[in-house]
């Protein structure tokens, strides 16, 4: 950051009274500007067994495979921005159940939040952040082409579950 979004003037990294981090200063209006981690909010959606997957059309790691998710909004809580996400990837509508997995991506600056999800149907395809869009049994999961390490983790976590009979869903429609 150069510039103050409210004022445009420049702004300074420097530590603010009363913190232990330096932050963006605006060195004109003084406006203190944080930088946090980003929400990536996504689900594992399941239809009769399958696993509903989308081969990324975008980078990072086009071409791999990922769970519908991504940056949540604001106005919408996460189980909402996991239904839109699902529906902008892979145009499926999906019932969001209860929470599966919390990733923090340090690097990245962000933290994924991963819930358990039912396919509402087989009406899906590819939306313009996807290539193609693929339910899979656990056996042909394509986990060597999985795009991200918090999709590796939350899947793994969700198989683990459903063969363990841990699969605490509540659904909640929020159509």
């Amino acid at each position: 950051m150069n510039f103050c979004p409210l004022c445009a003037q420049p702004v300074a990294l420097k530590i603010p009274d009363g913190d232990h981090l330096p932050r963006h200063v605006c060195t004109a209006c003084g406006a203190i500007h944080y930088r946090n981690p980003r929400l990536v909010v996504g689900c594992v959606p399941e239809y009769e067994g399958k696993i509903l997957l989308c081969r990324r059309a975008i980078e990072p790691r086009l071409g791999f495979w990922t769970l519908p998710a991504g940056f949540m909004e604001n106005g919408e809580s996460m189980q909402m921005a996991a239904a839109r996400e699902s529906m902008e990837e892979a145009l499926a509508r999906v019932e969001i159940g209860s929470l599966l997995a919390i990733v923090h991506v340090l690097r990245a600056e962000q933290v994924h939040v991963m819930f358990r999800a039912r396919l509402v149907n087989t009406d899906f395809g590819a939306g313009p952040e996807s290539l193609e869009v693929e339910l899979f049994d656990e056996a042909d999961i394509p986990w060597s082409e999985i795009a991200f390490r918090s999709v590796d983790f939350a899947l793994r976590r969700y198989l683990d579950d459903r063969r363990a009979g841990r699969e605490d869903l509540h659904f909640h429609d929020l159509a």
